[in-house]
């Protein structure tokens, strides 16, 4: 399974969400690779889901075929557990 932290850049903030997503993905047990990247390079990489800001959303899900979900504090483990257990749940479960 692949998750794509996504921010404007690729630089700052998709790296923060993703060493959480890391976090996350470890502490669920989930078999997961987690990469960042920058929007346009988003739109052009296939992954099972991808989590990114609010602002960046309606853009983001309107170019791929995938989900995508919103983080707003990129820190925050649960936040970001909640989405990834959203996710988990609307594909039939823990993979």
């Amino acid at each position: 399974m692949k998750f794509l932290a996504v921010c404007g850049f690729g630089v700052g903030s998709s790296m923060v969400l993703k060493m959480t997503l890391d976090k996350v993905v470890k502490e669920m047990g989930i078999d997961a690779t987690v990469e960042n990247t920058d929007i346009a390079t988003a739109k052009a990489t296939e992954a099972d889901v991808y989590f990114t800001s609010q602002e960046l959303l309606p853009d983001l899900k309107s170019s791929v075929k995938n989900p995508v979900y919103p983080v707003k504090k990129y820190m925050d483990k649960e936040e970001v557990g909640n989405q990834v257990k959203a996710y988990l749940d609307s594909v039939g479960g823990d993979k």
